[in-house]
């Protein structure tokens, strides 16, 4: 699926992320690079199993090779998956095939700003929040309310205040903004009784 972002963006958005990390080092030591190694099996909606691994966001497929020997990739209709409606066509489905030894340079999108998330409040402003997603592993920066190195916090909120510009970014981050409303309502209802 393409967006508004050209090529030359995402290598400048890659090489940004490339100068920073969440910890003051690769906080993939600290946990045995459990979101890369994790090989669990999810069963969605649809009945589909597959594999745990990472959707790129539009136009973000032209920094990866189909060809890689390091990655799996494959093609899936947006309209299958929990996407906004503006979402229609392929969307690309990437896995690393040889964890934990995975070109960190060539790491997607989402491995960059991981365990940062974006959030639209009701107004449209853009902050950072923790990606509080079920996964099947935990992260110790979120569980242990590890301090996130101000330089990260910085890359990260600026790459995402120019990828929301694309309108496909935009309804994506919407759309998980309010799933990410929903859950936190949840979590001070569970937590009021």
């Amino acid at each position: 699926m393409n967006g508004s972002i050209g090529k030359r963006t995402w290598k400048a958005i890659y090489k940004l992320l490339d100068r920073v990390s969440p910890l003051d080092y690769d906080c993939g030591k600290l946990c045995g690079a459990a979101c890369c190694v994790c090989k669990n099996i999810v069963e969605y909606e649809n009945g589909i199993k597959d594999e745990m691994g990472i959707y790129l966001y539009p136009g973000e497929h032209l920094l990866h090779s189909h060809s890689a020997d390091w990655l799996d990739w494959d093609n899936q209709r947006a309209e299958d998956f929990e996407f906004p409606d503006s979402w229609v066509g392929n969307v690309s489905f990437v896995r690393c095939k040889t964890p934990p030894i995975c070109p960190r340079e060539l790491r997607p999108l989402q491995c960059r700003t991981f365990p940062l998330k974006p959030y639209l409040d009701e107004e449209g402003v853009l902050s950072l929040v923790y990606d509080f997603d079920e996964l099947p592993y935990s992260c110790p920066i979120i569980e242990k309310s590890l301090e996130i190195e101000d330089d990260f916090y910085r890359a990260t909120y600026t790459v995402w205040s120019h990828l929301i510009r694309d309108e496909l970014i935009f309804d994506l981050v919407e759309m998980d903004s309010r799933l990410y409303d929903e859950r936190m309502e949840d979590v001070e209802e569970a937590e009021e009784k």
